[in-house]
């Protein structure tokens, strides 16, 4: 019998930022949560702080809803958990969900989680290897490691492609501009 490879770690989000091609828009959606136990909700999973966590308060799936105003390009999701610290309540099993609304989710990836520690990077890409485009995500814990009941997830961050600008590279002509051109020929 074979022991499951743990899930490697992936790097800090903060790196990917620096590159300069991804930017984190987790502040621009509307959170909610299935459950949550007082003073463990929204407010830690998206502090931050790796020592804080949302701890789910309820029986399974534990959902994360992420809720944008406009449909909006997502590139991935980079999901923060810490076996060494969470034990029984680290998920083990997560789906991730996308769609207009609660009531046409489709699921685009599954994981199956081997005591994590650090962030887990989760492309959201269609088959085509572009970024979606959506108005919700849902990350559903499925089952948690030793058979927990409630989870804890530390933290959660959204990203989106930058684009390139055109700024430099086309010069923008505005109304006047052709009108000027057409007066100097």
């Amino acid at each position: 019998m074979t022991t499951p490879n743990k899930t490697p770690p992936g790097a800090d989000p903060n790196q990917l930022k620096r590159t300069g091609t991804v930017r984190e828009i987790g502040s621009q959606a509307v959170w909610s949560l299935s459950s949550c136990k007082p003073g463990f909700g929204v407010d830690q999973l998206r502090d931050d702080n790796l020592e804080t966590y949302w701890q789910s308060d309820g029986s399974q799936p534990h959902l994360v809803n992420i809720q944008f105003r406009r449909k909006t390009t997502v590139k991935a999701l980079c999901i923060y958990a810490d076996y060494k610290s969470d034990e029984s309540y680290t998920p083990s099993k997560i789906s991730v969900r996308v769609g207009n609304n609660f009531h046409n989710l489709q699921e685009i990836r599954q994981l199956e989680l081997v005591e994590p520690s650090g962030w887990i990077h989760v492309p959201l890409t269609d088959a085509h290897k572009k970024p979606i485009r959506t108005f919700m995500i849902q990350i559903a814990v499925l089952a948690n490691h030793q058979n927990g009941r409630d989870t804890h997830m530390r933290q959660i961050k959204v990203f989106t492609p930058v684009e390139e600008s055109s700024i430099g590279r086309f010069p923008r002509c505005t109304t006047i501009d052709f009108m000027m051109h057409r007066f100097i020929r």
